[in-house]
């Protein structure tokens, strides 16, 4: 499984200066030719570092952005006097598809499905930390409605981050960050009460649930 370089990888290997430049041609490369196109482009064997790890620096240091952004507006959002869950959930989101937009070379590359070997195991790893952070800002339990509760919400924000980087220009990026956001707000809102609460209650075939006598 390819890993992220370090900055003293890149030293070692007479890239530490150029760091950024790299990483930023490597960048236009991944854009215009995907993942297997740049392991095979004639100026990528003259990289300094592997071409699966610069794929895999250039994703961890976009998933880095995507939570220092989100982070940054809760804690401001949190300043101003918001403390429910729901609204700070939505102000990271904001933030979070924001940077789709503005990385969204980047946001497609990733999602393409074009990558090194073991990148899937690597995004399943860090879903799992998101799905964390998204817990505890929602002040969720571990039981199962809960995790279900915030996988979806996970999920909504994860598909609309795809969708808001194949958007035509920024209007309609910012009109589909809203409905994201929109989406997200009616599961807020309307959250389904847990199966805990049905207890007591016996179904009727043909009527549904009713409280039991």
């Amino acid at each position: 499984m390819a890993k992220k370089l370090t900055d003293e990888a890149f030293e070692s290997n007479g890239a530490g200066a150029a760091r950024d430049e790299l990483l930023a041609a490597a960048r236009q490369v991944f854009g215009e030719r995907g993942f297997s196109g740049a392991r095979i482009a004639d100026d990528s064997c003259c990289w300094p570092v592997p071409v699966d790890e610069l794929f895999v620096t250039l994703w961890e240091d976009h998933q880095a952005a995507y939570a220092a952004a989100a982070r940054a507006a809760v804690a401001q959002a949190r300043q101003s006097g918001i403390t429910a869950p729901g609204q700070l959930f939505e102000t990271g989101g904001r933030a979070y598809l924001q940077g789709s937009w503005h990385r969204r070379d980047l946001a497609l590359l990733f999602s393409s499905g074009d990558a090194p070997p073991g990148f899937a195991a690597m995004r399943q790893l860090g879903r799992r930390a998101w799905l964390r952070r998204n817990a505890k800002l929602l002040r969720l339990g571990d039981d199962p409605e809960d995790r279900l509760y915030g996988a979806t919400l996970t999920s909504l924000i994860g598909r609309g981050a795809r969708e808001v980087a194949t958007a035509a220009d920024f209007r309609q990026a910012q009109a589909m960050i809203d409905a994201v956001l929109g989406y997200a707000r009616l599961l807020a809102d309307e959250r389904p009460r847990p199966v805990r609460h049905y207890a007591g209650l016996r179904v009727v075939r043909g009527l549904g649930s009713t409280l039991s006598s």
